[in-house]
């Protein structure tokens, strides 16, 4: 298996183990261009998860404010939810492309 797929999939996949350090981390050290263009993706897409939390804590507050914590929560919380699986499955039917 060549190392440059096996190093571009990890990125993919670090999702799962090591957010957007890894892909960063790849990113510096890798001097092949196809490398540092799967870690730049792998770490934009991981980045779409880590900015869902801070949009969610505000609009918890917001809703709190407004009195429609029920309703407003479950419906940010739902479509976070599914953005962030979604990313989730990109990353990984990502990383499976590289491989093969």
């Amino acid at each position: 298996m060549d190392t440059n797929r096996l190093i571009s999939s990890l990125c993919y996949f670090s999702v799962f183990f090591a957010g957007f350090i890894f892909p960063i981390a790849v990113y510096f050290i890798v001097p092949e261009r196809e490398v540092k263009n799967h870690a730049k993706k792998a770490f934009l897409s991981h980045l779409i998860p880590l900015l869902t939390i801070p949009l969610f804590i505000i609009m918890f507050f917001s809703f709190s404010q407004t009195g429609h914590l029920e309703f407003g929560f479950i419906g940010v919380a739902l479509l976070f939810g599914l953005v962030n699986i979604i990313v989730v499955i990109w990353n990984v039917v990502k990383g499976i492309k590289v491989l093969i």
